[in-house]
């Protein structure tokens, strides 16, 4: 990364990120969604599966995967516990973070 005074800056800027996530974290909870059948069922399959993790050493890309796989799996249990199914699609409210997990993952 560049110099040392960029770092720090950088360092500050997510410190105010997370001083806004906060706040927000207060303001919103779920959000009410639609999602199609087979996204859905990939979502509840994610879940049921059994992972083992050996808790060894990982890059940074493999905890990114392994990170968004998690995300996709929590979405799958908000949509067991929670979902109401609709002909092809189902309804299910999901937390923000789940839904910003998606979006980012969609970037």
């Amino acid at each position: 990364m560049g110099d040392r005074q960029q770092y720090l800056r950088y360092q500050e800027d997510r410190t105010a990120l997370a001083a806004i996530g906060t706040d927000l974290d207060r303001q919103v909870g779920r959000i009410s969604v639609r999602l199609p059948r087979s996204l859905a069922e990939l979502a509840i399959g994610a879940w049921n599966r059994e992972e083992p993790h050996d808790g060894g050493e990982e890059s940074r890309e493999e905890y990114e995967l392994r990170d968004a796989a998690a995300e996709l799996a929590l979405i799958g249990l908000a949509i067991s516990e929670r979902g109401t199914w609709e002909g092809e699609q189902v309804a299910v409210e999901l937390d923000v973070v789940q839904v910003a997990a998606a979006l980012r993952a969609a970037q």
